[in-house]
């Protein structure tokens, strides 16, 4: 990008800010610039920090002062600048603008998990994809990004698990405010497997009720119940009254022709194909019945009428079949962290019948009971999203990738 285009986007920031009557269109058309204007400056500033890290024997010191941060966020940004030298072509993208920061981060993060002698190979192959990243979000970058590293890397994956079993850590601590604070590292078994246990365990504990002082805000109460539930689980509870985890095998009836099984898993971790049946001794497997976004199948009851308001463990199962996350268009946060919601309002008389309920995280749902956004679906769950301004967004037919 060079210094004219600078200009212009910065007179078009300008000039949107400065107008108190400014349309939607222009407002987002100005974001696109700020977007593009702080990709040209991550890829200059990849570029300060590479030559800093060539003069300065402690370069995250220095950057750390500059930036007024810690010393890891520093590392992040020597990691970042790393990458970008070894990746000439998304540099240049992410000097264009057609890019951000996050993707380049997302190359850092698969590189990291490969042994250092295969890293240069994901690199290149990373490089490659330029093109591709300019068209793509971070995630689905990111995913692209972490099929190649599974095609470099030899064998069933059962060498990087063992490896990050060796690096298996958990240390604790005290802060400031006086609280014991625990971070752990874990292989992806042992994350799949305590994500699980701690899901169960805020379903069984707290679906109907919740503990004293349990905030409003709906990423905040997640973490404090999630909390709450690894008391009760080192307290014992988990030996009785919370289930066990359940897997839950997909087949889409209109997939007969695509390769598989695939696994999915709540958190994003892979897992070798051959402990598959080790996770599977300890849990729950069901399966359901997919087609098209309808479910032709699952166990249980699925239309509880007006009998109760909240949904049920077989109808939430159901969904799951069909949704990956949230089921607004451009959420990402995950089923498991969503609420089921009555397109039909419980309360204008709706029904706690699968036909009736969709998937939406706590902050969407917050969205359509009080700031009048209108959730609708068609026949094969095609969503249309009517907001108060007149914009509409839609999507076809939900679908995860099923085995």
């Amino acid at each position: 990008m060079d210094r004219t285009a600078i200009a212009e986007r910065v007179e078009r920031i300008d000039a949107v800010c400065s107008d108190l009557e400014a349309e939607a269109p222009a407002i987002e058309a100005a974001l696109v610039a700020a977007r593009e204007l702080t990709g040209w400056v991550e890829a200059r500033r990849g570029v300060l920090v590479g030559k800093l890290v060539e003069r300065s024997s402690f370069p995250e010191a220095a950057i750390a002062a500059v930036d007024r941060t810690s010393i890891a966020v520093a590392q992040k940004a020597r990691e970042r600048a790393e990458t970008l030298d070894a990746t000439p072509r998304l540099a240049e993208v992410l000097g264009e603008g057609a890019t951000t920061a996050g993707h380049i981060d997302a190359v850092t993060r698969a590189a990291r998990k490969l042994p250092e002698a295969r890293r240069g190979e994901l690199l290149d192959r990373a490089d490659a994809l330029a093109n591709v990243a300019a068209v793509s979000t971070v995630e689905q970058f990111a995913k692209r990004v972490a099929l190649e590293a599974q095609r470099i890397e030899s064998g069933d994956g059962m060498d990087r698990l063992e490896r990050q079993r060796r690096a298996t850590r958990l240390r604790s601590g005290v802060d400031d405010e006086g609280m014991w604070n625990v971070r752990g590292r874990f292989d992806a078994v042992t994350g799949v497997r305590l994500d699980a246990k701690l899901h169960a365990t805020v379903e069984a504990l707290f679906s109907e009720s919740t503990p004293q002082g349990c905030p409003d805000d709906a990423i905040e109460k997640q973490q404090f119940l999630a909390a709450h539930a690894l008391t009760r689980l080192l307290d014992g509870a988990g030996s009785s009254k919370p289930g066990r985890a359940e897997y839950l095998v997909v087949i889409d009836a209109d997939a007969t022709d695509q390769p598989g099984p695939v696994a999915q898993w709540p958190i994003p971790v892979e897992i070798p194909t051959r402990v598959l049946a080790e996770l599977a001794g300890d849990a729950d497997v069901s399966t359901v019945v997919v087609r098209n976004g309808v479910v032709l199948y699952a166990p249980g009851e699925l239309n509880l009428g007006r009998s109760t308001r909240l949904a049920n463990r077989a109808q939430r199962r159901a969904l799951r079949g069909l949704y990956r996350c949230c089921a607004i268009p451009g959420c990402n946060v995950g089923y498991d962290r969503c609420e089921l919601h009555h397109l039909v309002w419980w309360r204008n008389g709706g029904r706690t019948d699968i036909d009736n309920l969709i998937p939406i995280c706590t902050r969407h749902h917050g969205r359509v009971h009080h700031d009048g956004w209108v959730v609708e679906l068609g026949p094969d769950r095609q969503l249309t999203l009517r907001l108060p301004d007149g914009t509409i967004r839609s999507t076809g037919p939900p679908t995860i990738r099923a085995a």
